[in-house]
């Protein structure tokens, strides 16, 4: 089992910028795949960001890629997502997730985790 705990949403003016991060505890989470999920109003959950537990490169959506970086602290099994240049569109509540099966790029999993989410809200 894996506990996570998401922190930082708020409120910020488009073309502002925040950093959500992600503290998970439980077993075995630095061989878990991690990342980031959205859920806007009236819209279906978006893949946002995602890394293996290999680490390598992460894998971003289309719609926040160069604006978004995913990073983590394996140290203190904690993630985080920062968001640059922010647009109103990325107005939602985001979740982070942990996988210790599948890659989050897939639509399920037996071994899937979430946060609690945390609300985003960009204006204008």
């Amino acid at each position: 089992q894996v506990s996570l705990e998401e922190s930082g949403g708020g409120l910020v003016q488009a073309g502002g910028s925040l950093r959500l991060s992600c503290a998970a505890s439980g077993r075995a989470v630095g061989l878990y795949y991690m990342g980031w999920f959205r859920l806007a109003l009236g819209r279906e959950r978006e893949f946002v960001a995602a890394v293996s537990w290999r680490g390598g490169r992460a894998s971003y959506a289309v719609s926040v890629k160069g604006r978004f970086t995913f990073s983590r602290d394996n140290a203190k099994n904690t993630w985080y997502l920062q968001m640059n240049n922010m647009k109103p569109e990325d107005t939602a509540v985001y979740y982070c997730a942990a996988d210790g099966l599948r890659p989050l790029t897939d639509s399920t999993s037996p071994e899937r985790f979430w946060g609690q989410g945390t609300q985003v809200t960009v204006s204008w």
